[in-house]
C-alpha cells in the first residue's frame, strides 16, 4: 500500500477515535470509572474547590452576598443560551454571574417524552451531584417533577423522560451543557451550599425581556407552566438594576 493509502487509513482511525471519545462517552466512561475507581463529591471539591472558589468568592463579594450563601437560584434561558446565578445569604436575592450555555438540544416548548432530546422547561430542584459523570461533572434535576408527571398522566404519556442534568462538555441530548470549567464552579457551589438549597428555573426565553408565547400546537397546560416560569423570573432582576 502507498504512503498516501496508509495516511488515509491513519486519518480515518484518528477521526473514528475522536468521534468515539466525543460522542460515545456514555459507553466507554462507565468502563473507565470502574477501572480507576469511583470518585466522591468530597474528593472532587478537595481537588478543584480552591480554584473554583477563587472565581466564585469575588463575584459574591461584589454582589454583597456572603460566601457561601444560604440559597441559590439558577435561571436558564434556552433561546439566549445563558444561565444566571442568583443568591441570598438570608435576605434579598442578588445577581452573581451569567454563564454561557455551550449547548442545548430540542426546540421551544417543554419536554414531553423519553428520547425527544428536549431540554425541559419548568421549575426544578437539584437532587444529586455526580462526580463520575460521562460529561466531566453533573448536577441532576428532579425532572419529571410533580407538575410534569401530573400532565403526563393526564395525557397518558407513560414515558415522560428522565435523567436531565446540568453538566460539563459541550454536547447535549436534553441537558444543559456548560463546559468543564463552568460545571466545576457550579458543582463546588452546589456541594458547598447544599443541593436542597438550589433551585433551577428553565425558560424558553427570558420572560423579563419578552412575553412567553404558547404555540398553537402546545397543550393548554403550557400556558399555566409559562405563567409559573414568568412569576419566578420576576423575582430576579432585571440585572441592570442589580449592577447599579
Amino acid at each position: 500500500m502507498s504512503k498516501v493509502g496508509w495516511l488515509v487509513i491513519a486519518m480515518c482511525i484518528a477521526a473514528s477515535g475522536l468521534a468515539v471519545y466525543q460522542y460515545g462517552r456514555g459507553l466507554w466512561m462507565p468502563v473507565y470509572v470502574k477501572l480507576k475507581g469511583r470518585t466522591t463529591v468530597e474528593q472532587v471539591v478537595a481537588r478543584i474547590g480552591v480554584r473554583s472558589e477563587s472565581k466564585l468568592r469575588p463575584r459574591f463579594a461584589s454582589a454583597g452576598i456572603a460566601y457561601p450563601p444560604t440559597s441559590v437560584t439558577l435561571l436558564a434561558t434556552k433561546e439566549e443560551k445563558q444561565l444566571e446565578v442568583w443568591a441570598s445569604d438570608g435576605g434579598t436575592f442578588r445577581y452573581i454571574h451569567t454563564y454561557p450555555v455551550l449547548k442545548t438540544s430540542g426546540v421551544t416548548g417543554p419536554k414531553l417524552k423519553e428520547g425527544d432530546r428536549q431540554v425541559p422547561e419548568g421549575i426544578y430542584r437539584v437532587i444529586g451531584l455526580n462526580p463520575n459523570s460521562a460529561y466531566h461533572l453533573s448536577m441532576k434535576l428532579d425532572y419529571p417533577n410533580q407538575f410534569d408527571l401530573q400532565h403526563a398522566n393526564a395525557e397518558n404519556r407513560t414515558e415522560p423522560g428522565s435523567n436531565i442534568f446540568i453538566h460539563g462538555k459541550a454536547k447535549s441530548i436534553g441537558c444543559l451543557a456548560m463546559g468543564d470549567e463552568t460545571i466545576e464552579e457550579l458543582f463546588v457551589l452546589a456541594a458547598t451550599v447544599g443541593i436542597k438549597n438550589f433551585k433551577v428555573v428553565i425558560a424558553p426565553q427570558d420572560p423579563r425581556k419578552q412575553t412567553l408565547t404558547v404555540a398553537a400546537t402546545d397543550a393548554p397546560w403550557v400556558a399555566d407552566l409559562y405563567s409559573q416560569i414568568d412569576a419566578e423570573f420576576s423575582n430576579y432582576g432585571p440585572i441592570a438594576e442589580q449592577q447599579q
